[in-house]
């Protein structure tokens, strides 16, 4: 049967709104087969765009791809109208911890048990944006409850995209996470957890993985400033240490993210080997020629810097974030022309969750052409976590998470802020 777009718009809010209340198994029964058919599909990998595309989808996989599909007996046609199929999108910098106001505060005043409901919500609304995986990089001193939102996504008990979670982040005594501004009397506690050594990252890396994390987030550098245009950002582990990091988590069959924005920083994270550079605002030469080399991604998080600027509660606070802006727009300019590889992160969670496609946006603002910044979010983001293969792609044996954006975002990115349908393991969960 064909149901009509306008159709499908009351019958999937119904759907979306179920959701909310009942386990995922609920919707779309996987015995039923299900065909989405639109004006486009892009496949991302060689920037063909179908015309029109269609997808079949059996159970919580794709089946088929291409301008025309097989139809089987009984199967449920969903026509998407004036839209472009796409593989649903990854952030792979989120924190579902955290939400607009002071951080600092949020997690002194909010109790965890509080926080998580909030997480809870978090991921909803990011599933609902389109955002079908995330990589979450630190609770914030919430411990290991992502590990809880990440079980119960997976169980179909709330909804929310595909996780890879690291609990807290790891940061030295009195780093870039300590709870630095308050009176020491008050002992009150880091948003990270501390290694000041190897052997305590090796123990707390060993005590988050017995928690349920994915990966490990290091803080490599911090505070920073910029002065006659230039970055400074003092390093908090030396490349032998981010090194030992590195191999405990290839023990323990993980990797290794760090919050990186500047030199001397992000030269020992490459050295090292991590998986990923966020920020990664300030790269030298040598830099960037281990990241093509041993590729690893930088991940720029535009969306929060921008955020941080136009939302500052001081005038000369304003002026800080802004020219942190202006220094990262200008290397990330260099970044691009050195051929590094990219991934998308947002750093969602200090600005509205659900909003952080705008970081697409601005990568292609500042000089990555559309297809490149849909390759870097989709086919790099699935690679770094864990996902290559599974996710990423509309291709058959992928699967089944699939968005609908109106227009053609290889000639208008900000589409991707727009997305009117969303699946994800072949159901149903936004018109």
């Amino acid at each position: 049967m064909r149901i009509s777009f306008v159709r499908l718009r009351l019958l999937t809010s119904l759907a979306a709104a179920a959701f909310l209340h009942f386990p995922a198994q609920a919707q779309n029964p996987a015995s039923v087969p299900i065909v989405l058919h639109a004006a486009r599909l892009l496949q991302v990998d060689t920037g063909v765009l179908l015309q029109p595309g269609e997808v079949l989808v059996e159970g919580d996989r794709i089946r088929a791809v291409g301008a025309s599909v097989d139809h089987p007996a009984g199967a449920r046609i969903f026509d998407l109208g004036d839209t472009t199929l796409l593989p649903g999108l990854i952030d792979a910098h989120i924190h579902l911890f955290l939400h607009p106001g002071a951080e600092d505060l949020q997690t002194v005043e909010e109790s965890v048990p509080w926080r998580t409901l909030l997480a809870a919500d978090a991921a909803r609304a990011d599933l609902m944006a389109g955002f079908t995986a995330e990589r979450d990089m630190g609770t914030e001193g919430a411990g290991s409850a992502d590990t809880a939102i990440r079980n119960a996504i997976d169980q179909g008990l709330i909804p929310g995209p595909r996780l890879r979670v690291s609990g807290n982040a790891i940061d030295i005594l009195g780093g870039h996470e300590d709870a630095n501004r308050y009176n020491p009397a008050q002992h009150v506690l880091s948003n990270a957890d501390y290694a000041n050594t190897v052997e305590q990252l090796v123990e707390v890396m060993r005590e988050q993985h017995k928690q349920g994390s994915d990966f490990a987030k290091i803080y490599e550098t911090g505070p920073d400033k910029v002065a006659d245009g230039q970055l400074h950002t003092p390093y908090q582990y030396t490349a032998a240490q981010l090194t030992a990091a590195v191999a405990e988590a290839l023990r323990l069959g993980v990797v290794v993210a760090v919050h990186a924005q500047g030199e001397p920083g992000t030269l020992y994270a490459a050295q090292a080997g991590v998986a990923s550079i966020e920020h990664a605002t300030q790269l030298s030469d040598e830099t960037m020629r281990l990241m093509r080399e041993k590729h690893i991604p930088a991940v720029p998080t535009f969306t929060i810097f921008e955020y941080f600027a136009a939302h500052a509660a001081t005038a000369a606070a304003a002026a800080r974030e802004q020219a942190l802006l202006d220094v990262k727009i200008r290397e990330f300019k260099r970044q691009l022309a050195a051929g590094i590889p990219f991934a998308v992160g947002s750093d969602v969670g200090p600005f509205p969750h659900s909003t952080q496609a705008r970081e697409l946006t601005l990568m292609v603002r500042y000089g990555m052409k559309p297809l490149a910044a849909l390759r870097a979010d989709l086919i790099e983001g699935a690679r770094l976590l864990g996902w290559e293969g599974q996710i990423g792609q509309l291709k058959p044996g992928f699967y089944a998470d699939i968005i609908a954006v109106p227009g053609n975002p290889v000639d208008d990115i900000s589409v991707t802020e727009r997305v009117s349908f969303v699946m994800k393991g072949g159901r149903i969960v936004r018109p």
